[in-house]
């Protein structure tokens, strides 16, 4: 469903650095974009939602959404911050919600953050590092505002939803790359390029695994515990991103193992080939230690050697070398030395 135009408030927005988006809601729909500085005033009436979207905000920005909205000064300083675990807080009757994001960049996983701030009549996102831009987010919630009239947990939920979604496409890329080592690494041994980028692969798959971890709790507590600002009708909606976070847990596991057994039989098949080579190596000097002891000892300067002046002595010697050699070779190639 297309969204018509929407009207804009009689006082337009001024554009601040680091705003996406600010909107106020009633039923679902969006009735203004608005400034900053106008949001108490929007969510203050009744059956509006306010939701604002943030991108690395410097402080002032942050401390004019804060003074909007009263926040708590702690959960603005974590705000400002990034490099903060996954987490849940509650001040007074508003959330303070840290998830980790995550992004495939030239091969190698790069980790952002998402900071969300849920109180009753708004909902503000603050976005920091590597992370998808949450505009198909908003483009989908105000496609159905059947949907989005449920509030601002509605939008909580589909914000740690598409966090969530997001973590698929990385898992697919790294997904591709670990089959095709799999698929490599029975037929030759993996070289030295090869063995850094399991390595890297692994420590970058147990990073992303302690990033979303944490996750599990924080859908666990929107889903069980009693919070003022999470009908229960959204419960299973909390429930439902719970059990995609533990299957992304599930597919990183098994990829690590994957991982793991492909470096195992790199090396087994390394050690195979270099058993085979010296097995060569010992049977063809086996083969060349027979006629070189019998050269050895004919060669010495001893006047009374056995057949020594035997006239066909010489030829009888070839003899015994090529009878000797051609026997250690028949034994080692029947016994897959050779």
């Amino acid at each position: 469903m297309n969204v018509p135009s929407l009207p804009t408030s009689p006082s337009e927005p001024v554009s601040a650095e680091g705003v996406v988006a600010a909107g106020a809601y009633v039923d679902g729909r969006r009735i203004a974009n608005i400034a900053i500085s106008e949001a108490s005033s929007w969510r203050a009436k009744p059956g509006h939602v306010v939701w604002i979207g943030l991108h690395e905000p410097d402080m002032a920005l942050l401390g004019a959404v804060q003074k909007q909205f009263d926040l708590h000064e702690l959960a603005i300083e974590d705000a400002n911050h990034a490099h903060q675990r996954p987490k849940i807080e509650q001040y007074g009757e508003a959330l303070f919600i840290v998830a980790r994001t995550a992004q495939l960049v030239e091969g190698r996983i790069v980790f952002g953050e998402t900071h969300i701030f849920v109180g009753e009549g708004y909902l503000v996102s603050v976005r920091h590092g590597a992370s998808t831009s949450y505009t198909p987010v908003r483009e989908r919630c105000e496609s159905c505002p059947r949907a989005l009239a449920r509030g601002e947990d509605y939008i909580l939920y589909a914000i740690l939803d598409f966090i969530v979604d997001n973590y698929s496409p990385v898992l697919e890329s790294i997904h591709d790359e670990v089959e095709g080592i799999e698929d490599d690494v029975l037929s030759k041994p993996i070289s030295k390029t090869q063995i850094e980028r399991l390595y890297m692969l692994r420590r970058d798959l147990l990073r992303l695994r302690n990033a979303i971890g944490p996750l599990v709790e924080v859908c666990r507590r929107l889903e069980h515990d009693e919070l003022s600002m999470v009908r229960q009708a959204m419960q299973p909606l909390f429930r439902d991103v719970t059990d995609h976070v533990r299957n992304i847990q599930e597919r990183i596991d098994s990829m690590r193992e994957v991982l793991a057994f492909a470096f195992e039989a790199s090396l087994l098949v390394g050690q195979a080939q270099e058993t085979a080579v010296s097995k060569k190596l010992a049977s063809w000097l086996a083969i060349i230690a027979i006629p070189t002891a019998l050269a050895g000892i004919y060669g010495m300067n001893f006047k009374h050697m056995p057949e020594l002046e035997w006239d066909y002595g010489y030829y009888m010697l070839l003899g015994v070398m090529l009878t000797a050699c051609t026997a250690l070779y028949w034994r080692f190639r029947r016994v897959g030395w050779l």
